[in-house]
């Protein structure tokens, strides 16, 4: 499965299915785009989502190059810590910019966190040149998987709508993971598209913060009467005629989520301090 998950202009979560993670079936589902995509570096590699040069362009996730860091902890205790501070400044900088428009937050990420960003790029290539970094190491390979993306990890520093990362999609993704482990197989390749679309109804719907079964269980009553109206059904417009069904607590719900993490973070910043 294959999720893409659009921004502000196209507020959707869609799934896909394809028999095998080849190129093939991502390259057929954006055939007609032409745009930014926030990609892991599988993306970039293997050409997966870029088969047009000029027509899709990569911004890699720096959630995933900090992973390695984390994962580098055993090997170099005090690389990774350097490293991982560095990117708590990132996304420090990021909590202050979440409620801003973009072009807002693309001044604060000039001001503030392309200096950090060159921060980590000065120690990345000292790091390379270390002899006592090897490169089979989870450091070395750490530097060299940051270096490798290093162009596409900095994409988001020049447009304040491209996320730093890719933690939205991968949380996306969680409920197809978690449910994968009760039921294992869809059946067939017509299981898989059919689970695949049924994903993608109840993903969106949450997303709009909607009650998901009222949403579903219209929009099939509607499309079994005949309705051929499906943009009315597309979630973002069926909420504004159901206000009923908008589920404020999910909002909550969220905003206590980001009010967690901030705290954590400030947290931290204290204690470094003291």
């Amino acid at each position: 499965f294959w999720l893409y998950r659009g921004r502000e202009d196209h507020p959707y979560n869609v799934f896909d299915f394809t028999e095998s993670r080849g190129r093939d079936g991502p390259a057929s589902f954006l055939k007609d785009f032409s745009g930014h995509a926030v990609v892991d570096a599988y993306g970039v590699h293997d050409g997966v989502y870029l088969a047009a040069t000029n027509r899709i362009i990569a911004a890699c996730c720096n959630t995933h190059a900090r992973r390695k860091f984390v994962e580098a902890k055993p090997n170099d205790p005090v690389a990774a810590a350097h490293a991982m501070s560095l990117y708590r400044g990132l996304y420090d900088i990021e909590d202050r910019g979440k409620e801003l428009s973009a072009s807002e937050r693309l001044e604060l990420r000039q001001n503030e966190s392309v200096a950090i960003m060159n921060q980590i790029h000065d120690w990345l290539i000292e790091k390379s040149s270390d002899p006592r970094v090897l490169p089979k190491s989870s450091l070395g390979k750490a530097v060299r998987y940051a270096l490798n993306q290093w162009n596409e990890l900095t994409v988001f520093l020049g447009d304040g709508a491209i996320p730093m990362d890719n933690n939205e999609t991968e949380s996306e993704l969680r409920s197809l993971t978690i449910g994968r482990q009760n039921w294992l197989f869809v059946g067939s390749s017509r299981g898989g598209e059919v689970a695949a679309a049924m994903y993608s109804l109840v993903s969106s719907a949450a997303r709009h913060k909607l009650d998901v079964w009222a949403y579903v269980d219209d929009c099939l009553r509607q499309l079994a009467g005949g309705v051929t109206d499906y943009e009315s059904l597309l979630p973002d417009v069926w909420r504004m005629s159901h206000p009923d069904a908008i589920r404020p607590y999910r909002e909550a719900e969220a905003m206590a989520r980001r009010l967690t993490t901030q705290q954590r973070r400030v947290r931290r910043r204290e204690s470094r301090v003291a």
